[in-house]
């Protein structure tokens, strides 16, 4: 070989040891460098092969960077990073750009989307098992220093251990939100989002009006999810503290069988869970809702309680009446009902209401403490207070939550829910009270009376036959004093 070959040669290996370095091969690999780059139809895959990141094209609307399950033969789509910036074509560049962020360039180099900048000196960007892209340092595989993670920027869907909440120190919102339409991943018009304040809830809406309610946790459940019971291999978790608020749930060892599960909502306003049948190789809806007339926000208006069971579906609790009677007989229920009797303080009483979704909460008071003693007293010399209930309702009950002003989306259900304390006017517990008595004095009282009666009887009829029988004793004296 002669020197000129021997140069070529040389300039040739240091040219693909370049490449090499400096854009991802197309054999699977789950991270890139800082000096490395994703292009075209290049992806990066989990290193368990679970999910897959590159570009994918759903429609007629352009091209997106996502994330997918790898091994699930129907496309499914769990996060995008350009959904309101779609590329016309799959030339496309994702590398790091200056501190630390990652970016998505078009085939002109324009800027398509990017990440935060993370500030990093040596980033990688790697994707894991769990389904979340992250940047993070070189060195440093440890979750709670990420620089940055796809998790807390949810598009449509809730993976396993994702956090559906509040960071209350830097006030990240992680919400998830419906694509336009099923080929379309542009932010559509619903959303499930955590409120925070007062006694947690999770609210689906479309656009800023509330469609449904999970009710708050109560320990075990959503007050509003009776259905929510443990699965095998699935748990559910609420975390609430002075640092962040969220929802989360996770995949168990205890089932024999890995499950595969999402949270999603789809662009028809549903929330949806589903898990992957691995023998039928298809997605079966778990769980749903809203799935019928009483998940629809405030059906029965303020003070109405909605009961699926029942038909009307509406029905006004005990002291109160339909504010709008002829609305209400036409079994429109939305102007709710309203007090029969004015309350008066601390001569109120309280009903039991069991089996109930406990009421919109974000005004609420929570104390975690008390006792349900002590709740209902302090519920009482409130006058301002109008109902309580315990906070959680594990273990037999505990905590303390108070309501004020007027109560709205009440359900109740056949099975499930939790006992809610109404407050009435103590003449409208009374009356009923009265009624019982009236109830139970005519019913002992025909009760005695029947006991005396069968006395009665039985007493003359023992008296009957001491008189037969004294008369046959007299008849045999005779005959025997003949002989």
């Amino acid at each position: 070989m002669n020197l000129l070959s021997k140069h070529w040669l040389f300039l040739y290996a240091i040219f693909g040891l370049i490449t090499l370095t400096t854009t991802a091969s197309s054999s699977s690999v789950d991270s890139l460098s800082s000096i490395q780059s994703l292009t075209n139809d290049l992806t990066l895959v989990s290193a368990g092969q679970v999910f897959e990141l590159g570009l994918f094209k759903p429609g007629s609307s352009g091209w997106y960077l996502g994330i997918w399950y790898k091994k699930i033969p129907v496309q499914t789509v769990v996060w995008v990073a350009n959904r309101d910036t779609p590329l016309s074509n799959s030339s496309a560049t994702l590398k790091f750009r200056d501190r630390g962020s990652i970016v998505l360039l078009d085939s002109t180099g324009n800027l398509t989307w990017s990440s935060n900048q993370t500030g990093a000196i040596n980033p990688v960007l790697q994707l894991l098992d769990s389904g979340n892209l992250v940047v993070r340092d070189q060195n440093d595989n440890d979750p709670d220093k990420f620089l940055w993670q796809s998790f807390d920027s949810p598009t449509d869907t809730l993976l396993p251990d994702m956090k559906l909440g509040w960071d209350l120190r830097t006030g990240l919102n992680r919400n998830i939100t419906s694509w336009k339409s099923s080929t379309d991943p542009s932010t559509g018009d619903f959303s499930f989002d955590l409120n925070y304040r007062g006694f947690p809830e999770i609210f689906l809406r479309e656009k800023q009006r509330i469609e449904y309610r999970s009710g708050p946790w109560n320990g075990e459940r959503f007050s509003g999810v009776p259905e929510m019971n443990p699965v095998s291999g699935l748990r559910f978790e609420f975390v609430t503290t002075q640092q962040e608020v969220y929802y989360s749930f996770s995949i168990t060892q205890q089932s024999k069988i890995s499950m595969t599960s999402r949270l999603f909502v789809n662009p028809s306003g549903n929330l949806e869970r589903y898990t992957w049948i691995e023998s039928s190789q298809t997605w079966n809806r778990f769980w749903y809702a809203p799935k019928d007339q009483c998940d629809s926000y405030m059906e029965c208006g303020p003070y109405g309680v909605c009961d699926s069971n029942a038909s009307p579906v509406c029905r006004c609790p005990k002291g109160f009446a339909p504010k709008n009677l002829q609305a209400w007989n036409l079994r429109d229920g939305s102007d709710g009902c309203v007090r029969k009797t004015e309350l008066e303080c601390v001569k109120d009483k309280f009903l039991m209401m069991k089996q109930m979704k406990l009421p919109q909460s974000s005004t609420a008071f929570v104390d975690r403490n008390m006792t349900l003693d002590e709740c209902r007293k302090r519920c009482l010399e409130n006058c301002s207070c109008m109902a309580y209930a315990n906070a959680d309702v594990s273990n037999g009950g505990s905590g303390c939550v108070t309501w004020s002003g007027v109560l709205i989306d009440l359900r109740n259900y056949a099975e499930g829910g939790q006992v809610l304390f109404l407050r009435l006017a103590a003449s409208d517990l009374e009356s009923d009270w009265t009624t019982t008595r009236i109830i139970i004095i005519v019913a002992s009282a025909v009760g005695i009376c029947i006991l005396l009666l069968g006395l009665c009887l039985l007493w003359k009829r023992k008296a009957l036959l001491n008189i037969c029988k004294a008369k046959k004793e007299v008849k045999g004296t005779k005959i025997f004093s003949n002989h």
